[in-house]
């Protein structure tokens, strides 16, 4: 028999071997459990709690206002200088609509 052919036998072997020896210790594992739960009267909850919704970790500027740093005199309105400029002040000099500080 060729080493290639007694490689492949040897490893379907040891593949039997390791299947039983698993088998074996996870029933050794589940009883030793089973005793356990027995003896201090353990529940599924107290082993396997009930999984909870972590909150979910805000970003750095979620949730940050921003003050307004321009104001239209005619309405009242305002715009903090951040996204798509409101039609009040679209190409107009907007130093004249500053926000006094």
């Amino acid at each position: 028999m060729s080493a290639y052919k007694e490689l492949l036998q040897q490893r379907a072997e040891l593949e039997q071997k390791i299947t039983e020896a698993r088998q074996n210790e996870i029933s050794q594992a589940v009883n030793q459990i089973r005793s356990l739960v027995a003896d201090f009267d353990l529940t599924v909850d107290d082993i396997f709690p009930p999984v909870t919704k972590a909150p979910r970790a805000a970003s750095a500027l979620a949730g940050n206002k921003v003050a307004p740093k321009y104001i239209d005199p005619v309405s009242g309105k305002t715009w903090t200088g951040r996204g798509k400029a409101p039609k009040w002040i679209d190409g107009q000099e907007r130093s004249n609509f500053l926000i006094a500080a």
